[in-house]
């Protein structure tokens, strides 16, 4: 049984939960720490909950971690603003990132998306690729970057173009190249959490089509 522990931030989203369930459900792992907005109506004698409503104040918490999950994200629909959405999809991966780093921690997971490319003409692509690459020079030992495609699962809140986008990739799934194709997001998380028992070090990028295989 390892010692590890676990921080997970976005542990309400889609993935970062199913990430969370699977920690608690680890030996690997002695405790697992969430950063939210928001309690998780999930209890478990390894659980800790860090409520943190303002992410320039993270200094201010009491965490330490090994492992760090990213899976801090959100849209433009939502954010309301390419400056808002900026602010969460980088911004606040950067906070993380080099505080976690500061703090000891050695390996940093980060969920990105395909299309992910700094020198993107998409908005959106372009913020994913440039959080990936401030990332990567933080200084962790490992870091994992997964690139899902669309992902299915449910969400608690209704996101009209992504359900739009289900219907189909469920319907016509096998004429859609792998690369492409829309991913159950409870292989994203499995995968996190295999890559992160990893130990060789450097900076990894998974596209979609690998994470299929969870």
């Amino acid at each position: 049984m390892n010692e590890k522990i676990a921080l997970v931030a976005g542990a309400t989203g889609l993935v970062g939960r199913q990430v969370v369930e699977l920690l608690l459900g680890d030996s690997r792992y002695r405790q697992v720490m969430v950063i939210t907005r928001r309690p998780l109506d999930l209890q478990h004698s390894r659980l800790i909950t860090l409520l943190v409503k303002d992410f320039d104040r993270l200094a201010q918490h009491d965490w330490q971690a090994h492992d760090v999950f990213c899976c801090l994200g959100t849209t433009m629909r939502q954010a309301g603003s390419k400056e808002a959405f900026r602010q969460v999809d980088f911004d606040f991966v950067v906070t993380l990132a080099r505080e976690s780093h500061r703090r000891g921690a050695a390996n940093f997971l980060l969920v990105s998306a395909r299309g992910a490319n700094v020198r993107s003409s998409v908005f959106y692509n372009r913020v994913k690729g440039e959080v990936e690459a401030e990332v990567s020079r933080v200084g962790f030992s490992r870091v994992v970057i997964v690139r899902p495609s669309l992902l299915l699962g449910n969400r608690n809140e209704s996101r009209l173009g992504e359900d739009v986008g289900k219907v189909i990739a469920r319907y016509l799934r096998w004429l859609i190249p792998v690369r492409y194709r829309a991913i159950e997001s409870n292989k994203v998380a499995r995968a996190l959490v295999y890559y992160a028992n990893q130990t060789n070090p450097g900076v990894f990028i998974h596209e979609s089509s690998e994470l299929q295989s969870f």
